[in-house]
């Protein structure tokens, strides 16, 4: 099966699995209240559907188009603009029949089983699987560390302490807090044993993104080849899987990010590679291609065996995976802001980036991982207070709590064509970006 194919598939039934719990969400709290729903649908049906049942008040069904799903409540002003209905005098199995407080619950029910359920499966996964993480002690080279960073005081070789002052467990997460979280001050032992607490600008996070530097400090990596690209300036010139670099234009090499960042410097000529094959040394010219690539790469096989596995007993993967699924929605949240930017908004992406989470092979952890963020991230997104979510039905409702006012129907009613224009045209712009990457690159 090709890698689509199983990105695909993990795609629809990570999002099939998430949309039936988030509309149970809905549907739960609406049948405890008495309140009818008349349809229970995944995907949208619009002119048909697949399949359809109905069971008592409801009809159940799924429909042909995979853009979420929905469950239509009674005398609830929604997607499916039910002006007829909303036209006759209020029934007491309604929606707007039921208290505030009640109407409340039904909407946030969704966004609160997304939540739940993010955080139970990070707790399963700790359970069943345990967690691997990167110390000090299996990083033993320490970071390559980005010329940007240099002017803060960082060099390559650098063993990250502490952030702020405490302790950093996974060293690998020092990118992340760098980006996401407020850092001040980061401890690093340089090569020379020496130990430095070095001080960051408060705009650390922001100067990252539009630098497009989002992994300042990477593992350093031995600099030996373990991939060349087929027809690519480097296979043409003869290198070889496991060719150790020794130096460039004369530059001596001590590991792979050096390497490749004199070949960035020297794009546009060509470059003398001088490296050791079976214990022999040869020098190989290469001019990289018009896009600044030569077509070789080190994946870092050699510090994926050098982690540390730790395990969870039952109490600990509870407390561990809520300050896990805690932290995903904390950074996600973060984030969000530089959606608002030119360039973050060039990022955004549909549902081609939503597959790409996906590995190319079918892989249970990877796949609960990614459905456990993709359902918070379906937490966020719909508690946005826009029109059409849900989180512009709370907006309203506890508009209405606050003054006792309720807004009136019509206002409802364009308020809802508002939203939902505006979620037609994001689906639009985010998806167009997916095909814009896909064809340009």
């Amino acid at each position: 099966m090709s890698p689509f194919a199983v990105k695909a598939i993990q795609l629809l039934l990570s999002l099939s699995i998430l949309i039936v719990l988030h509309e149970l969400g809905h549907f739960i709290p609406a049948k405890l209240f008495k309140t009818r729903v008349e349809k229970f649908f995944l995907f949208f049906d619009v002119k048909f559907a697949l399949f359809k049942k109905k069971i008592g008040d409801t009809v159940y069904g799924i429909g042909w188009l995979p853009l979420g799903g929905y469950v239509k409540i009674s005398g609830m002003i929604d997607e499916s603009m039910d002006k007829e209905q909303m036209a006759q005098p209020p029934k007491p199995w309604e929606f707007r029949s039921k208290p505030a407080w009640q109407r409340l619950i039904i909407m946030l029910g969704g966004v609160t089983v997304n939540i739940v359920v993010g955080f139970v499966i990070y707790m399963s996964i700790l359970y069943f699987y345990g967690r691997e993480i990167v110390t000090v002690n299996d990083l033993p080279r320490g970071f390559s560390v980005a010329q940007e960073f240099e002017e803060f005081g960082f060099r390559d070789g650098d063993q990250i302490l502490q952030v702020n002052g405490k302790d950093l467990a996974n060293v690998i997460d020092i990118n992340k807090y760098l980006f996401l979280r407020d850092v001040e001050t980061v401890t690093v032992q340089h090569q020379d044993g020496a130990t430095e607490t070095l001080t960051l600008p408060e705009d650390i996070g922001t100067r990252m993104f539009q630098q497009d530097i989002l992994r300042p400090f990477k593992p350093m990596r031995n600099a030996v080849v373990d991939t060349v690209v087929a027809d690519y300036p480097a296979a043409v010139a003869g290198f070889q899987k496991g060719d150790s670099i020794i130096s460039v234009n004369g530059n001596n090499v001590s590991h792979w990010d050096e390497f490749t960042q004199i070949i960035s410097s020297n794009s546009e000529q060509e470059n003398r590679v001088v490296m050791s094959r079976s214990g022999k040394l040869d020098t190989l010219r290469v001019t990289p291609n018009e896009e600044g690539i030569i077509g070789v790469y080190n994946f870092g096989s050699e510090l994926a065996r050098s982690r540390t596995e730790l395990s969870y007993t039952l109490g600990e993967s509870i407390v561990g995976g809520f300050g896990y699924g805690y932290d995903i929605l904390r950074d996600y949240v973060t984030q969000f802001k530089y959606v608002f930017t030119k360039k973050g908004a060039t990022q955004v992406g549909g549902f081609g980036a939503i597959g790409s989470l996906f590995p190319d092979t079918w892989d249970w952890l990877s796949f609960w991982q990614t459905t456990a963020l993709i359902s918070i991230i379906l937490a966020f997104m719909n508690i946005l207070p826009i029109p059409a979510l849900d989180g512009g039905h709370v907006m309203f409702l506890l508009y209405e709590m606050v003054t006792g006012r309720k807004p009136n129907d019509k206002f409802m009613e364009y308020a809802q064509m508002i939203g939902f224009f505006l979620l037609i045209a994001l689906v639009l712009f985010a998806n167009g970006n997916d095909i814009y990457r896909w064809l340009f690159g």
